[in-house]
């Protein structure tokens, strides 16, 4: 039986290079028959915007970013965070409230946290 992963990004992308390296492990991740979930809280978010000239390591970002959405992986973020970010349309996308991440998170078989 697959086991659920969710990958949770929380660092400021503009800051560190981690949130971009836990985008490339995700991306990995998802080739396989285990459910993933990517959450971003706080300023990850960023890494879905169109503006990503802050952004640590950007050029390995904008790599990864086509295969991201082709797969259509899902992301989730909290409630209002659509509104704090211009976020490309492209991406799967969802908003959940705190407490709906909560349960995510404690859900997941397995989480990385960045």
């Amino acid at each position: 039986m697959p086991v659920s992963i969710a990958v949770v990004i929380r660092e400021d992308p503009r800051k560190t290079h981690r949130p971009v390296e836990a985008l490339r492990i995700a991306l990995g991740l998802s080739t396989g028959e285990n459910p993933l979930t990517v959450i971003l809280l706080e300023e990850a978010p960023l890494l879905l915007t169109e503006d990503l000239d802050d952004v640590v390591d950007v050029e390995i970002l904008e790599k990864y970013l086509p295969s991201l959405k082709q797969l259509e992986i899902p992301f989730v973020i909290q409630e209002g965070d659509r509104t704090r970010f211009s976020l490309d349309p492209d991406f799967a996308v969802r908003e959940v409230s705190a407490q709906g991440i909560a349960e995510l998170v404690a859900s997941a078989d397995r989480v990385l946290s960045f």
